[in-house]
């Protein structure tokens, strides 16, 4: 990465640097060019999950506030303007003060910025509760931690709820638990996922869980463990760990009444593959595997009873040779097509996605318009899709064609210092 677009704390010697990583493995990265599907399972249809019947991993019953309709994964319900939220890092040469706050029109597409929420260091991770009220950061930093923000009722602005650690380094990724009791975070530097209860305010208590990814030893070119996504299964009862540095998913136990972490299953990719980020098909029986190192991406057939993933073979990501460093990937709604984000190519890469989730096919890559994007958002109606672009500092919007797929960029990038997270709402 760039000089500029990192934390201090990634630059003051002796420890891990996600710069001096990239830079190591731009030479050695190889990348697959046919893809070969997993083979199609029995399971709910591309429609979407169906309900669940006796399953051993649905989740428990515990109280919590009862959650509204997640915003990031329902219709906006109106043509006027609709909030953005922008993660970057504060302590970076020429990043952002805080957590940006714009808007955009759900039509046009077009961004505008309207301040910023104060408060928050380095935080280039943002998940919002399923109820919409309290916004998470990540504080991307040596000593890491999680922080809640309780937003305003137009989410124009917003109230620190207070910080916890999360009892390692370089925190980069943090989701919420559907049942929005529990917060996960991945901590980048030091290779452990930490789990913190959600109180009835939003904001969040004492750390349940902490488990550092200690086996499989580290793959080729790396030093050790490096967490880079926490997410939950589509079951609800298991959560995934995706590990750069040791080239693992690990799949546990998630008890919903204590928030600790039983292991059940690890799946291994090739090894020097760096897996980053996954997503689940909405079917519940596949997810799609970013791997960050080898310039590829992989289906993956999903148990919900057990939690298990078998990835797949490694398939193109498009980009032709080198290394584009893929960053994310997202499936549409109705399952129908997959994105990915190639920070080095500075591309999107175009998948349909076939055979009920168990294939890939490459479509096409398109310009983001910007350089290094970082992560990729649908808006809530999945009408717009949001790139933002690290290195660049903007953030690029696109149209998103139901029926075929197809991006069109709505307008020039919008400026965001380092833009490193943008979620729509």
């Amino acid at each position: 990465m760039s000089s500029g677009a990192e934390p201090a704390w990634e630059a003051s010697g002796g420890g891990w640097s996600r710069r001096r990583l990239v830079a190591a493995l731009g030479a050695a990265a190889a990348m697959a060019t046919v893809p070969a599907p997993v083979a199609p399972r029995p399971g709910p249809s591309a429609a979407g999950p169906g309900p669940r019947t006796g399953s051993p991993t649905a989740p428990q019953p515990g109280p919590t506030t009862a959650p509204q309709a997640d915003p990031t994964a329902s219709p906006s319900g109106g043509s006027g303007p609709r909030p953005l939220l922008l993660g970057t890092y504060t302590s970076a040469e020429g990043g952002g003060k805080g957590i940006g706050v714009a808007s955009y029109d759900p039509t046009t597409g077009h961004l505008t910025g309207t301040g910023t929420i104060t408060g928050v260091g380095d935080p280039s991770y943002l998940a919002l509760h399923p109820n919409g009220r309290t916004l998470y950061a990540v504080d991307e930093r040596e000593k890491g931690a999680v922080t809640a923000v309780r937003l305003s009722p137009d989410s124009s602005g917003g109230k620190v709820l207070g910080s916890r650690g999360t009892g390692g380094s370089g925190p980069c990724h943090l989701s919420v638990h559907p049942g929005g009791r529990w917060l996960l975070s991945a901590n980048y530097g030091s290779g452990s996922v930490a789990v913190h209860p959600i109180e009835a305010s939003g904001a969040l208590g004492e750390r349940t869980a902490l488990v550092r990814h200690s086996s499989p030893a580290p793959g080729p070119g790396q030093e050790g463990p490096h967490a880079h996504q926490f997410v939950t299964g589509p079951d609800g009862g298991h959560v995934l760990a995706v590990d750069l540095g040791t080239d693992t998913v690990y799949t546990y136990r998630l008890d919903l009444s204590e928030g600790t972490l039983t292991e059940v299953s690890q799946a291994h990719t090739r090894p020097g593959a760096g897996p980053r980020h996954l997503t689940f098909h909405p079917g519940g029986r596949f997810a799609y595997l970013a791997n960050e190192v080898d310039n590829t991406v992989g289906v993956c057939a999903y148990d919900p009873a057990t939690g298990r993933l078998t990835p797949g073979d490694p398939q193109s990501t498009g980009t032709g040779g080198g290394t584009s460093y893929p960053a994310q990937i997202l499936v549409t709604s109705d399952g129908s097509f997959a994105y990915l984000a190639n920070r080095g190519h500075n591309s999107l890469t175009r998948y349909a996605v076939e055979a009920g989730g168990a294939r890939l096919r490459l479509l096409d890559t398109v310009p983001v318009g910007g350089d290094f994007p970082r992560h990729i958002a649908f808006s809530p109606d999945g009408a717009l899709l949001f790139a933002a672009n690290q290195r660049s500092g903007t953030v690029t919007v696109f149209h998103v064609d139901r029926g075929s797929g197809e991006l069109r960029r709505a307008g020039e990038p919008f400026a965001s210092p380092v833009a490193v997270c943008a979620l729509p709402l």
